[in-house]
């Protein structure tokens, strides 16, 4: 993602600190639950069995619902970027790691939303998340006051998501 918006889509720009005792591992453990879907998971969404790290091209859904009842979204990650570490294994300050995607035919939006594990230049951890949405058809958009809340319901949960995956909780 780009700080160039396109015209006529909400955005959802939020960051914020996570006070865990030890950042840099904090970092790391935000990183990895990023990467293999646990942000996701963590914030009460379903991820399709088998589906692979994320890295460009790959397709993945997250879903919502009971039992065997479920509405998978999907969607297909644009760019991923690991944790860089030195020489001693260590992540490197001053960086950000994880993942964006685009919205698939099928998903109730069209757009696109990044997640972030940034560790600044001073050690502090922090979890971003920015994207841009519209609805997708008519339909939603009949709805959109209802789609509106649901995207900020399931933005406040990845965030309470990425404070346990980065505290080891």
């Amino acid at each position: 993602m780009t700080d160039r918006w396109p015209a006529g889509y909400r955005l959802v720009l939020r960051k914020e600190e996570l006070e865990v005792p030890d950042p840099r591992a904090g970092f790391l453990r935000l990183t990895e639950g990023l990467l293999d879907w646990d942000l996701h998971r963590g914030a009460g969404l379903f991820v399709r069995p088998g589906t692979p790290r994320a890295a460009p091209g790959v397709e993945m859904a997250s879903g919502v619902g009971v039992w065997r009842v479920r509405y998978y979204a999907p969607c297909r990650v644009l760019w991923a970027t690991e944790a860089l570490l030195d020489d001693g294994g260590e992540p490197v300050s001053g960086q950000r790691a994880g993942f964006g995607y685009g919205t698939l035919p099928g998903h109730p939006e069209r757009g696109e939303e990044g997640f972030y594990a940034e560790l600044d230049e001073d050690g502090r951890l922090y979890f971003r998340v920015a994207a841009y949405s519209t609805p997708a058809n008519r339909i939603i958009a009949a709805a959109d006051r209802v789609n509106v809340r649901v995207q900020a319901f399931y933005t406040n949960r990845y965030f309470a998501s990425a404070y346990r995956l980065a505290s080891g909780s």
